[in-house]
């Protein structure tokens, strides 16, 4: 049996998918200008299109870190969640209520098992306290 609690796998998982989304959003806005419907190219689709990719390869790095027990990898997914929440915030305030309530979600399930006890004694196994015999 694997060491990893489930919530480690839960949090790495959720946020391989929130770096693969946002991957996918990349690649729309490459697709965008490379089909010549792009609005504003230089200044908008090619900069999205290299910021998409490059943050979706970055959090796809750290839950590939949380997964192999990296504790450095803690932080990036917790900043990670506070700023889906805060664009989740704005989805609401723009009406958007499915897709702010999808982010909200996600953004509170992928906190909540990154900062779990279970998940706590994976990444920092020396700094769990013992039993007294």
């Amino acid at each position: 049996m694997s060491s990893r609690p489930i919530t480690l796998i839960i949090a790495a998982a959720l946020e391989a998918l929130i770096g693969l989304v946002a991957a996918v959003g990349g690649l729309y806005s490459l697709y965008t200008v490379i089909a010549g419907r792009a609005t504003d190219v230089v200044s908008s689709a090619i900069p999205l299109t290299v910021i998409g990719l490059g943050v979706g390869a970055l959090l796809i790095f750290v839950a590939r870190g949380l997964l192999r027990l990296r504790e450095w990898a803690r932080t990036p997914v917790v900043v990670t969640q506070l700023f889906l929440a805060v664009v989740s915030y704005y989805m609401f305030t723009g009406e958007q209520y499915v897709l702010g309530g999808a982010l909200l979600g996600t953004a509170v399930i992928t906190a909540a098992a990154v900062l779990a006890p279970t998940t706590t004694a994976a990444l920092y196994p020396d700094e769990t306290p013992r039993k007294r015999r």
